[in-house]
């Protein structure tokens, strides 16, 4: 493996935003063959396609999904023991109101302390480069060991890395495996988990606003049906974002993640309906004790 290949590999990796290249950069990290410089340019359109695809977002949306289609639903589906509507649609809109609210603080507080632990280890980074130099230096030689690379590379790695301007960024990167979040990654992460959780438990309340006062359990069976079939294409189209969406492989594991989903989802929904019935047969008994 040659400097210029490990030049490219470096520059898959982010840089900090308040870093700034160095006017004088060894020149033969910029020398490389035009095969290897148009593999590098195809690899590079190919991310920009799918750069619009953020992985932190799509967690953040799987996140709010999934707990927005089982949480809301059995609630929903344990008040429609009582019989009512409005105390169903009142109540799921109430948690989900809630819900959505305290996911998206929940998911603004944990980007929030991401960053915070972000800038405390590149604090911490900057200082052991003035402080201790000598075990960076070690620690540089510490991340090419594993690749079985020529001696006289990884000093020569190691020496230009040392006095690069881009040390903080390599040492974040290669090192401590952390990538540096955006600004707005808070925001992002609380409106992403909220809404999530707000659509996903939004499915089951709908049959509810078409039916009467007191057909809570013929809106139920259509909630059920709708729920069974939202959470099954979650869990499909959840495996197969992962996994990919051809072959017979890759279909069989999104069928297996459907119906895991809907199993989760029936699991809650079964246990809050029985809790609430539980708790209705105990309500009418002591009811019955006090007329007697």
């Amino acid at each position: 493996m040659s400097i210029t290949s490990i030049s490219g590999l470096l520059s898959n990796y982010s840089r900090l935003s308040d870093s700034s290249p160095s006017d004088e950069k060894d020149p033969h990290l910029h020398m490389r063959p035009d095969i290897e410089a148009g593999t590098t340019t195809q690899k590079n359109d190919e991310r920009k396609t799918w750069r619009f695809v953020d992985g932190r977002t799509v967690s953040d949306a799987i996140i709010g999904l999934s707990d927005g289609m089982t949480v809301p639903f059995a609630l929903t589906a344990g008040l429609s023991a009582l019989g009512d509507t409005k105390v169903v649609v009142f109540g799921g809109m109430a948690e989900l109101i809630a819900g959505a609210i305290s996911m998206g603080l929940g998911g603004y507080l944990g980007a929030k302390s991401e960053e915070e632990s972000y800038k405390a280890t590149l604090r911490e980074t900057q200082d052991q480069m003035v402080t201790d130099p000598a075990s960076v230096t070690t620690t540089i030689s510490d991340i090419f060991e594993p690749y079985d690379l020529p001696s006289e590379l990884v000093s020569q790695l190691t020496t230009h890395l040392s006095s690069s301007p881009m040390l903080p960024s390599f040492l974040m990167n290669f090192h401590h495996t952390l990538p540096e979040p955006s600004d707005s990654r808070a925001v992002i992460c609380a409106l992403t988990i909220a809404l999530g959780y707000f659509i996903g438990g939004f499915v089951p309340l709908v049959p509810y606003f078409f039916v009467g006062p007191t057909d809570a359990f013929l809106a139920l069976r259509w909630s059920i049906a709708t729920m069974v079939v939202a959470l099954f294409l979650f869990g499909y189209g959840k495996t197969c974002f992962v996994s990919g969406w051809t072959g017979r492989r890759n279909v069989r594991k999104g069928l297996v993640g459907g119906l895991q989903m809907v199993l989760v989802g029936g699991v809650a929904a079964g246990s809050a309906m029985g809790l609430v019935k539980g708790f209705q047969v105990l309500a009418q008994r002591s009811d019955d004790g006090k007329h007697e």
